[in-house]
Formats: C-alpha cells, sequence, structure tokens
C-alpha cells in the first residue's frame, strides 16, 4: 500500500455530518477487477446531487470481498476525487483485525477525513467488553481520525445495546465520534443522539426509513440508493426540517417504492444496475453475489421508469409526486 502524505482532520476537529452520505459502490470491468477509471466522475456527479459525504468500501461497495491492496487502491482514488469536495469515510472492517487496523493506517495517510468498522463477524466478539476491545485495536491504527462504529447486525450477526456501547466505548477509543446505525430497529436511536449532551454523530443507515430515521434523532443518513437518488431524498429532508410532514411521507413513500421495485425485480443485484441507469455503469458484481439477467433489467428499467427515477436522478431536480 504506498503512503501518500496527508493532512488529516483530527477527530476533535471534526464537524458532524448532516445531510446524505453515498455509500459508493466499487466499479468492476466485466471480468470482475477493479476499474478505478469512472470514481472522478462519480464523485463529480455525487457532489452535483449535492450529497455532503462518501462512504467508501462497506457493504455497497463490497470491501469484505476486495483484497488489502485492491481495498487500498479504491480508497485513494475515491479520497483524491473527493478531495475538497466530499467528506470521506473509509470501511475498514475486517475478520482479520491487523488488516483492519492496517487499513486504517493506511486511510490516515492517504488524507480521508474519518474511517469505519463493522464487527468481526465469523468469530463474533464475546459481548459488549470483546466488541469495544476490537474496535479499539482497529481505531488505533489511525488514532488521529474520526471513528464511526458501523453497526449493522442483519449482516454480522452481532447485536449490541448502541447506549452502552456509547457508554463504554470512548474509554478505549477515544477517536470514536458517532455511529453508522443500519436497523430497522430505531428504538435506540434517541438516546444515542442524546448522549452526553448531543455529542455523537448518528448517521442512519436504512434508506427506505430515512424519515423514521431522522424523527428518532439521526442527523445525517448513509445509504446505496442515495448514489442516484439523492434529489429526492434531499427533498424528503427539506421538507422534513420545514415541518412539512405530508410531503416528507410522499416523498419517503415514492422512495420506497422505487427501493421495493429494485428488490422485488432484480435482488440485491439491481442496487448496482441502477448506477448505470444513472448515467455510471459500475459493472458487475464480484462473487459470492450473483448478477441481474437482462430480462430483469429491462422489467426493472420500465418500474422504475414510471416511479419517476430518472427524473429525480437528475442533480438539481425538484420536481413534486
Amino acid at each position: 500500500m504506498a503512503r501518500l502524505e496527508s493532512t488529516p482532520m483530527a477527530y476533535h476537529e471534526f464537524p458532524k455530518i448532516k445531510g446524505l452520505v453515498a455509500a459508493t459502490f466499487t466499479p468492476l470491468h466485466p471480468d470482475g477487477n477493479v476499474d478505478l477509471d469512472p470514481i472522478p466522475a462519480i464523485v463529480d456527479y455525487l457532489a452535483r446531487c449535492d450529497v455532503k459525504g462518501i462512504f467508501v468500501l462497506g457493504s455497497t461497495g463490497e470491501g469484505i470481498s476486495m483484497t488489502l491492496d485492491e481495498r487500498a487502491a479504491v480508497a485513494e482514488s475515491y479520497v483524491e476525487a473527493a478531495r475538497g469536495k466530499l467528506t470521506t469515510i473509509i470501511h475498514v472492517g475486517d475478520n482479520a483485525l491487523r488488516d483492519a487496523q492496517q487499513l486504517a493506517s493506511h486511510a490516515s495517510s492517504i488524507g480521508a477525513n474519518a474511517i469505519s468498522m463493522v464487527a468481526p463477524n465469523y468469530f463474533k466478539p464475546e459481548g459488549l467488553d470483546g466488541l469495544v476491545a476490537s474496535v479499539a485495536e482497529v481505531a488505533a491504527g489511525a488514532p488521529d481520525l474520526p471513528f464511526y462504529y458501523y453497526h449493522i447486525p442483519a449482516m454480522t450477526g452481532v447485536e449490541a445495546d448502541m447506549v452502552r456501547f456509547l457508554e463504554v466505548a470512548p474509554r478505549s477509543v477515544p477517536n470514536l465520534v458517532g455511529l453508522k446505525m443500519t436497523d430497522s430497529d430505531v428504538s435506540m436511536l434517541p438516546e444515542c443522539a442524546a448522549m452526553d449532551e448531543g455529542r455523537f454523530n448518528i448517521l442512519f443507515g436504512r434508506d427506505e426509513m430515512l424519515l423514521a430515521g431522522m424523527s428518532m434523532g439521526a442527523e445525517g443518513a448513509v445509504g446505496t440508493t442515495y448514489n442516484y437518488l439523492a434529489p429526492l431524498y434531499n427533498a424528503i429532508i427539506m421538507a422534513f426540517e420545514g415541518g412539512d410532514r405530508e410531503k416528507a411521507l410522499r416523498l419517503q413513500k415514492r422512495a420506497s417504492a422505487m427501493i421495493r421495485a429494485i428488490i422485488q425485480t432484480c435482488g440485491r443485484p439491481g442496487l448496482k444496475a441502477c448506477m448505470a441507469f444513472a448515467g455510471h455503469d459500475c459493472g458487475p458484481q464480484r462473487l459470492p453475489l450473483g448478477q441481474a439477467s437482462r430480462g430483469m433489467l429491462g422489467e426493472l428499467r420500465e418500474k422504475l421508469d414510471g416511479l419517476g427515477f430518472f427524473q429525480w436522478s437528475q442533480p438539481g431536480y425538484q420536481g413534486e409526486v
């Protein structure tokens, strides 16, 4: 991994992220190899869509399916393209915690703004103490970078009380600044958001429930469909913050209907395919994830067209449902 000069932002100076953070895709060639060429154009598109940041190499970016060298190269490309435009959070989680720590150090060396990690999930941490110890080992690889714990129990199988985590973890993880909460159970959100006079930056991770997450105290959101529907979600946020709950709910229903169309028609492969519909082809998914057939994609395009996808994916679009 090449080390580049960097001036990373110290965690105590890190401003809270508010608004949308796109969980970026990792572009791949048809043969499954990483393709870095589309990244600058993707970043420019996201910036024009008023996305505030990018979350690189998470679930959407298939980071767990990449080699360490690939993860380093993708991180470098996104950080360089986003410099001065978008806040960059690099996901460094791995079952091998020393590899994760190395990725954290690399993220610091290239000038990323923050790092994040999921819990190790083959050998799972033993209780809250085990989780905190695992997080501390990785975060120590970049003590100068703000750290977000990525809570996604549906994927990791690691259930933990995030309220207790935020109470306990800062003693071992001094650069902990917040959570990426990807959980349909939003019951912990209000307490997490209010803890220690709102010290922590809570980013919600369920696109189809953005309005619920904001209502329960989330300040920002990280999601897959923010890659190509940011104008729609920004309209939801504006309506919510402006007190127009009826409009916000109406727009959230439209976003949820698009997500349902994608999943019901193509499953997970449809999420990445939609990036091509928006004009930025990121190629296939890498095994063990599958691919959507041409027929499925044709059916999906037709459904999304009827729901306004091709208007809402345009930067600056402010149409009404």
